[in-house]
């Protein structure tokens, strides 16, 4: 029974988010906590993995993105170039410093060259973990993508089989599908309530809402969202004089929380790309015979677009232009990550198209090892007031 007063949900809500945010900076279950149903863990590397695989499997996908600014560097800088983004760094000193000892597997995807290489790194280190590229498609457009992508799914499949040592039949994969396609249709609504009332939920509230599914069970996650929108809704907020924003360049390393905490100091943030391959497919995969295919279909004709992928229907700017259009929102914030090829490369073409139709926007670099953020949150307040002085 849900609570009957604002105050209550309030109250509800803030214990959802602290819960949230103790996810965030937990370490990986050993393997005699796991949750039930669950007998190891398969680690995977932003931007997208199919987790309904691994979760028919009996394997907890945990979706490793890093050390955050909390983390002392001892080991990756023996492995890894200074010029290589923080994520990958972090991600290798997670695992060199023993953090992710009890996963039974690590997969990384092509998305760039650091990235990629973070399988060879974990193979040579780790060899009692199986070490994984997954091979999607950069360019889903071809006739054979789909076909494509079934046989690289079904050797993921393969994989997980072998570290759990049972098979995974079509009716576990179902189940997945319909517990993630929930999980799709809760975040949809979260996401639906920063576009039309962003005074309910801040950029910082859902993240960590959104984040907590890095590090439990799909259905718990489910629970999770459906106890905060019930909360969220019934929030009793005025909305203040601030101007509507989007935010692009998280959709592989993370911005510190307290980077979000700025943006939503000045602005209403109405919709981003962080963890966007926790949302990649934007609608329901069908519920069909065939769970390998549905999910392969799914992700050439019913995915986000991003920075790793390159759809010829999904073009750098339209894409930015949709999700502003789509949000109402007056303005951009254009981020990258330092150090991040496809994130720099889409500021450049994201900025000239911005000044080429005269929406404003903000150019912003970050790191997730950033500790001083005065900087920042004086440019997004010079930002935000120029925005409401040029609509006042």
């Amino acid at each position: 029974m849900s609570p009957a007063n604002p105050d209550s949900h309030e109250a509800q809500l803030g214990d959802i988010l602290d819960r949230c945010n103790s996810l965030r900076q937990s370490p990986m279950p050993e393997v005699d906590a796991l949750p039930e149903n669950f007998h190891g863990t398969l680690g995977h590397f932003p931007v997208y993995f199919p987790e309904e695989i691994s979760h028919a499997a009996g394997l907890l996908p945990m979706n490793i993105l890093g050390g955050g600014n909390k983390l002392d560097m001892k080991h990756a800088d023996a492995h890894m170039g200074s010029f290589v983004c923080s994520i990958c760094r972090s991600t290798a000193e997670l695992g060199l410093n023993g953090s992710l000892a009890g996963m039974s597997g690590f997969v990384t995807h092509p998305i760039c060259d650091a990235a990629k290489h973070l399988a060879g790194i974990w193979a040579r280190n780790f060899p009692d973990q199986r070490a994984q590229i997954l091979y999607l498609p950069q360019n889903p457009n071809s006739p054979g993508a789909v076909r494509y992508i079934v046989a690289e799914y079904q050797r993921l499949r393969a994989e997980c089989e072998q570290m759990t040592g049972h098979a995974i039949d079509d009716a576990a994969l179902a189940r997945s599908i319909r517990i993630y396609n929930r999980n799709r249709q809760l975040l949809r609504e979260m996401y639906a309530i920063r576009r039309d009332e962003p005074w309910k939920l801040s950029c910082t509230e859902s993240y960590l809402l959104l984040r907590a599914r890095t590090r439990m069970p799909c259905e718990q996650h489910n629970d999770m969202l459906e106890a905060a929108l019930i909360s969220i809704r019934a929030r009793n907020r005025a909305a203040q004089d601030k101007p509507r924003v989007v935010f692009v360049g998280g959709f592989c390393e993370q911005p510190p929380l307290e980077m979000l905490e700025a943006m939503d100091d000045t602005c209403y943030v109405v919709d981003d790309d962080l963890l966007i391959g926790l949302r990649w497919l934007t609608t329901d995969v069908p519920e069909t015979a065939d769970p390998m295919w549905a999910l392969a279909e799914s992700f050439v004709e019913r995915s986000a677009a991003s920075p790793v992928q390159h759809d010829e229907r999904k073009s750098k700017e339209g894409y930015l232009m949709a999700m502003i259009e789509s949000s109402r929102a007056d303005a951009a914030i254009v981020t990258a990550a330092k150090f991040c090829e496809p994130g720099l490369d889409e500021q450049v073409a994201w900025s000239k198209h911005l000044d080429q139709v005269g929406t404003p926007y903000l150019v912003l670099e970050f790191e997730e090892k950033m500790t001083s953020f005065e900087q920042m949150a004086m440019q997004l307040e010079t930002f935000a007031e120029s925005l409401l002085f040029a609509t006042a």
